[in-house]
């Protein structure tokens, strides 16, 4: 096994770690671990990437309906457009992508590099939404209140982003989640990983009908994240996951422009 092979499986522990820890975002560096250390094509990243975040987060979510922390009234309308649109774009829009999209000068941008830094422009918007400090306004006490054309409208939005850069979009859901049903913080966290999980698998079932997955590989790279997410849930007793929220969104910006600039040169 190679040394890049090896950082590769490392970095699906490292995914599940940071999952735990924060509690989102981690799902962010799977496509880069797939593609730039097991030297895995984009389009087949992206759907691995779907199944591995999928996975994860199905297992948070569980932990989470334990507490009853899970809203499932707002999970339904959210993820029910959501997982509509993930798996129509994995099914048709991404097959549909031509392999030549254009030319800048002598420069082609081929269906690879436009995936990769579409995602790279997913990384920098995550990465700020990390860095930027939230509002300290309590949302606890809150009525929980469901605007569901806006709800609907997100779930499709967040589902052909999920689609094409196969990251989970709790950057996105979360805030929707607060904003839109007025959901208390925690409930929207909790929320939001039972709807990443659902609209994730759902949109790798469009990608088992056009591709050849290599479920060995898949199986071990996912049960490395899930045992890293556990190794994060316990170091999360010790480590403020609030603090290291901003640092990792640091390295997500960082990690986001080196795609750009590896894509471009």
């Amino acid at each position: 096994m190679e040394v890049l092979d090896l950082l590769g499986y490392f970095g699906a522990l490292i995914i599940g770690v940071v999952l735990g820890l924060i509690g989102g975002g981690g799902s962010i560096l799977t496509v880069p671990v797939l593609v730039y250390l097991l030297a895995i094509n984009p389009v087949t990243a992206t759907a691995y990437s779907l199944f591995v975040v999928g996975a994860s987060a199905l297992v948070g979510a569980a932990k989470n309906m334990q507490k009853k922390l899970v809203d499932f009234r707002t999970a339904i309308v959210f993820s029910i457009p959501a997982f509509i649109a993930v798996y129509a774009t994995r099914k048709w829009m991404v097959p549909a992508i031509p392999e030549s999209l254009f030319n800048i000068g002598n420069f082609e941008i081929t269906k690879n590099i436009g995936i990769m830094l579409f995602f790279a422009i997913i990384m920098i918007l995550a990465s700020i939404s990390m860095i930027k400090e939230n509002g300290k306004k309590n949302t606890e006490t809150l009525e929980i209140r469901y605007n569901y054309p806006l709800i609907i409208v997100e779930g499709i939005v967040v589902g052909i982003l999920t689609g094409i850069v196969g990251a989970g979009g709790g950057f996105l859901i979360i805030p929707a989640l607060v904003l839109l049903a007025k959901l208390p913080m925690k409930k929207a966290v909790a929320t939001s990983l039972l709807i990443i999980a659902l609209k994730s698998l759902i949109g790798f079932i469009g990608d088992i009908q056009n591709m050849d997955i290599n479920w060995v590989f898949l199986c071990i790279f996912t049960g490395l994240s899930i045992i890293g997410m556990f190794i994060g849930i316990y170091l999360n007793k010790f480590i403020d996951g609030k603090k290291l929220k901003k640092g990792f969104g640091w390295f997500v910006l960082l990690m986001g422009i080196y795609i750009v600039y590896a894509e471009i040169s």
